[in-house]
């Protein structure tokens, strides 16, 4: 329900005869309220806690009703605005996830034409891989530099296994087999290379979803933070006194107005800082994803790596095959026939590079337009409430029909010290919103380690931020899905040599420890 203003004719406490309260009383039952012990005719106003002690149509019943409606209103508007912005958030959501999918799904089915009948023999093994890339990308805690190199493993067992289908291999040759991986390098540079293409990609399309998940949960949250004692008594003083003081036609000015919902949304505005910065780094993330090699790219190219790395074994099984046996032994015959070379296919889903330029192109302005929301929702809501700038000298100033004297106060509760309207302690923040505003600083921190190559760990967070009401979830599935938990083939380390370009993922404090020092950062300030 929107705050409103009922036009009526404007009133003149001076005259001698008392006017009739027909339209007040008309007004309050709109409202939703019964007529037990509202006047008839206007009565003194000396009772009035909130508005000027004039004559009146208001008793201090009226004022107390008044006072919990227009806090109410405004905490509905504000909702409301939330809403709205949560509802964009979700749908760049959604849109980044469709095309992403997508993106993965023809890749999978790319890579079925590629490898042929090696797919089908192995469909699980391939299958998998995609499966975990698609866990990851939603915020699984999944590892996913161990996933790519337990991979290759894998992979090397069943070709091996494949081309040498006389031969009699038992569980310890082929953990021999796998242990010469890395001297022999059987798939050649393909694993390195898979390896940093596929993490970029997928550490920085994880980490926007992840920051369009955050975003939306801290605009949920903050959304829903009752107003303040202070802000009620100013709110009705605004926008429902006019109507108690005769003046039912005068609309707030609007720097008056901006003077009260500054004072009444002080805590939100402090979000301002670390909601930009947030917006900033995610839009650089979206950045990056045209970066060389682009996102689609990427994805669009798995099946060709693998093709080229299965292609390189089989031009090559001759020396390693030999190797193998002068270092495991030579196995003895199963009796049967060699099989015949897998035939591989070179086809590459085509990449869809003008649709990749249109989504960040999309994604970046919408981000933009919301980078200073909270700042800009007092406007937005004076816009609903005030008298608009061409009115500023026939407008409710809280006291009667004329000009509002005083000046703007700044954004945040720091500068509400000399708020005019609104009385506020600032020494005393909303925790709940602090408690945001720190969320979003680890969020920022996050993306800028995501941009850097880390691989960050999402699922330490002080808060479920993919929580009911964020409205994040795509097909059932959420931003937290536990991975499968699938032992590794042979027990030996995976591939940790470091690669270039992409950093090792850094050793992280606790998350108590962690929010305990961001806690002692806010404080100090």
């Amino acid at each position: 329900m929107l705050l409103t203003v009922v036009p009526a004719h404007t009133g003149d406490n001076s005259n001698s005869k008392a006017r009739s309260c027909s339209e007040v009383r008309q007004f309050y039952t709109g409202k939703g309220f019964t007529l037990n012990g509202v006047p008839q005719t206007e009565i003194s106003g000396d009772h009035l806690r909130v508005c000027p002690q004039v004559y009146t149509c208001c008793t201090s019943s009226m004022e107390e009703s008044l006072s919990a409606l227009s806090r109410g209103e405004l905490e509905g508007l504000v909702r409301e605005a939330g809403r709205s912005l949560q509802a964009s958030l979700n749908a760049q959501y959604r849109s980044f996830d469709t095309y992403f999918t997508e993106l993965l799904s023809r890749s999978e089915r790319s890579l079925q034409t590629s490898l042929g009948s090696l797919y089908s023999q192995n469909a699980a093994l391939f299958s998998d891989l995609y499966a975990d890339l698609r866990l990851y990308h939603r915020g699984s805690a999944l590892n996913l530099d161990e996933t790519l190199s337990e991979f290759w493993p894998r992979l090397l067992e069943r070709v091996f296994r494949s081309s040498a289908q006389h031969l009699s291999l038992s569980e310890d040759y082929m953990e021999c087999v796998a242990k010469q991986r890395e001297t022999l390098r059987p798939f050649g540079d393909a694993p390195r290379d898979f390896k940093v293409k596929v993490m970029r990609a997928f550490v920085t399309s994880r980490s926007f979803v992840q920051g369009l998940i955050v975003s939306g949960d801290v605009v949920r949250k903050v959304s829903q933070v009752p107003l303040g004692s202070e802000c009620t008594q100013a709110l009705m003083k605004m926008v429902y006194c006019p109507q108690c003081s005769g003046l039912n036609s005068v609309r707030p000015c609007s720097r008056y107005c901006s003077n009260v919902m500054k004072g009444c949304l002080a805590n939100q505005a402090d979000l301002d800082a670390e909601w930009q910065s947030l917006i900033d780094t995610m839009l650089q993330v979206a950045s990056s994803f045209s970066a060389d090699p682009s996102l689609d790219v990427v994805l669009s190219s798995i099946p060709l790596r693998l093709s080229e790395a299965v292609r390189y074994l089989q031009e090559n099984l001759g020396a390693f095959t030999a190797q193998v046996f002068q270092t495991c032994g030579s196995p003895g015959p199963t009796g049967t026939e060699g099989p015949s070379p897998v035939e591989l296919r070179t086809q590459v889903s085509p990449t869809t590079g003008l649709r990749l330029e249109m989504q960040v192109s999309d994604l970046s302005s919408k981000l933009r337009e919301m980078q200073q929301y909270w700042i800009q929702l007092p406007t937005a809501l004076c816009s609903k409430l005030s008298a608009g700038a061409v009115a500023q000298e026939d407008c409710w100033n809280g006291m009667t029909k004329g000009s509002y004297p005083s000046e703007v106060m700044a954004d945040g509760l720091a500068n509400q010290i000399n708020n005019p309207e609104v009385e506020l302690d600032i020494t005393k923040p909303d925790m709940t919103i602090r408690q945001q505003i720190m969320q979003l600083k680890i969020s920022s921190n996050r993306l800028k380690n995501a941009l850097d190559g880390n691989d960050v760990d999402f699922q330490d967070t002080s808060d479920d931020v993919s929580g009911s009401g964020s409205g994040m979830c795509v097909g059932g599935s959420c931003s937290r899905v536990s991975p499968r938990g699938r032992p590794g083939l042979y027990a030996y380390p995976p591939d940790n040599d470091p690669i270039r370009g992409l950093a090792p993922p850094p050793n992280r404090p606790s998350s108590l420890l962690l929010l305990l020092s961001l806690a002692a950062l806010l404080l100090w300030r």
